[in-house]
């Protein structure tokens, strides 16, 4: 499928021409008590999300932004019951079609980064916030957290982030991971003008600490039981000596 889109840039290259976004789908939701917690894991999904498949429409359940954060909670409170921990799904941006030159341009994502950027210093002020970034939601979460405050950053089926190592990230740290079956790992990580988002942030120049995801594909990084949710709820619970390394 990547491979059809990276079709559709190089013919575009050098005609690409800006379209203003259609209206998307906004949808924030909490899961656990954030008034009292502690610590926030705040899950932010790629592209082809919508209200539909915010929570449902999918056959992996887990695989939408409402049924991860169900399966994050749930990991993190199987390895600590006692941990304040909330975790919040954010639908806070246009989710670009994954088939459109808006999908692989940082667009929407510099839109989200303002909103995501602004959630994070001001509704979750004051508490140890980790991002968990999947896909082209990776591009939002890059932009957002220069200055944020925000403790760790995790990208996982990233495309790229829009910069060329995790020291232009300010002081988050960044954490990549990449299933062996996910398909994203075979596209070009490059940049053409305002087409893709440079390097690959698993790659061993960039700077990432990378976590175990075991043989994940794009769509099965919080999968319940799988190695990949396990080292997501261990960052998210800041015990991340824990964290297996990919």
């Amino acid at each position: 499928m990547f491979r059809r889109t990276l079709a559709v840039v190089a013919a575009a290259a050098f005609a690409y021409v800006t379209v203003p976004p259609p209206a998307g789908d906004r949808v924030v939701r909490v899961y656990g008590d954030l008034g009292t917690a502690e610590l926030v894991a705040v899950i932010v999904p790629g592209t082809d999300t919508t209200a539909a498949t915010f929570d449902g429409g999918r056959a992996r359940p887990y695989s939408t932004p409402g049924g991860g954060a169900r399966a994050l909670l749930a990991e993190a409170r199987a390895l600590d019951p006692g941990a304040r921990l909330a975790v919040v799904a954010w639908l806070g941006y246009d989710s670009p079609a994954m088939l459109s030159l808006r999908a692989v341009t940082g667009e929407a994502a510099e839109r989200g980064a303002v909103e995501l950027r602004r959630y994070v210093t001001g509704a979750l002020g004051g508490k140890r916030v980790s991002l968990l970034c999947h896909s082209y939601g990776s591009v939002v979460c890059a932009g957002a957290v220069p200055g944020s405050g925000v403790a760790d950053t995790v990208v996982f089926g990233s495309p790229g982030l829009g910069v060329s190592s995790a020291a232009e990230l300010g002081g988050t740290r960044l954490w990549a991971g990449s299933g062996t079956r996910d398909w994203i790992r075979e596209a070009p990580k490059l940049r053409i003008g305002p087409l893709g988002f440079g390097p690959d942030p698993a790659g061993p120049a960039f700077g990432a600490r990378l976590f175990g995801t075991g043989s994940a594909d794009h769509s099965e990084y919080l999968r319940p039981g799988g190695e990949s949710l396990r080292n997501l709820a261990l960052i998210a619970l800041g015990r991340v000596g824990e964290v297996s390394r990919g």
